[in-house]
């Protein structure tokens, strides 16, 4: 079974029809498709291959939340995937733990499959590994608390591992390793292993190129790929799916 790459587009591209022609170029087997929240009903409509994913959800279900998007309708707009918690919300939005961890048991809840990121930032990584499996520990404590395990242990639970020091956004020109990044992952799945929490994938979600996605996916103990920027280009995301099928 091929690796699950998911194209996260953030608050991209800035009109329907490059979306749509984006979704056209993206629409590969084992591929979820994340496109800002105006532009899902369509690209659902578009899409044959690929899942639908969401790159958020509010923590209530319906009600009086201006500006938010409830879980109802996005499984309304047959929406299999849901991000939660990415580096970006907490940073700029303030999310905290026990918002993610209201998000994360609306989403099992319901059914759908969620994807909850995680990761440290520089000021944790360069104090050491251990102060960085930690902090990614203390994460999952907090987010997963009081989490259904029948919910999470039937497929719907997937990581993804954000070292936030290495992604493009971070602008600090630090790169992470396959090596490094495997042996994070292990230690999260050895950590829900601990909790009995079944995990279905860990994902990475390191700044991932055309030019490092195999040397990452190629890891056994990596399951896939959370992808940004390089999702915004066809050829790039394009290359990314070659480099995966090929291993």
């Amino acid at each position: 079974m091929n690796k699950l790459i998911v194209a996260n587009w953030k608050s991209n591209p800035d009109t329907l029809s490059e979306a749509i022609k984006l979704a056209e170029s993206s629409d590969f087997k084992n591929v979820v498709i994340a496109p800002p929240h105006l532009y899902l009903e369509q690209v659902g409509k578009l899409i044959k291959k690929a899942s639908l994913g969401a790159q958020d959800v509010f923590q209530k279900d319906g009600g009086p939340y201006t500006g938010e998007i409830s879980l109802s309708q996005l499984k309304d707009l047959k929406v299999k995937y849901i991000i939660v918690g990415h580096s970006e919300r907490r940073k700029h939005l303030g999310e905290n733990d026990e918002v993610i961890n209201q998000k994360v048991k609306l989403v099992l809840s319901g059914g759908l499959k969620v994807i909850l990121c995680v990761g440290e930032d520089w000021p944790t990584r360069r104090k050491g590994i251990i102060a960085a499996k930690n902090f990614v520990a203390n994460q999952l404590k907090k987010d997963l608390s009081g989490n259904r395990k029948q919910e999470a242990g039937s497929g719907n639970l997937l990581i993804a591992y954000e070292p936030i020091w290495s992604i493009s956004t971070s602008k600090g020109n630090r790169i992470d390793t396959p090596k490094d990044a495997v042996e994070m992952i292990s230690y999260i799945k050895r950590y829900l292993g601990s909790r009995r929490q079944i995990l279905a994938s860990a994902l990475y979600g390191g700044s991932v190129t055309p030019k490092n996605a195999k040397s990452f996916l190629s890891q056994a103990n990596i399951d896939g790929a959370l992808v940004g920027g390089a999702s915004l280009s066809s050829q790039s995301f394009k290359t990314i799916i070659k480099a995966r099928d090929s291993i």
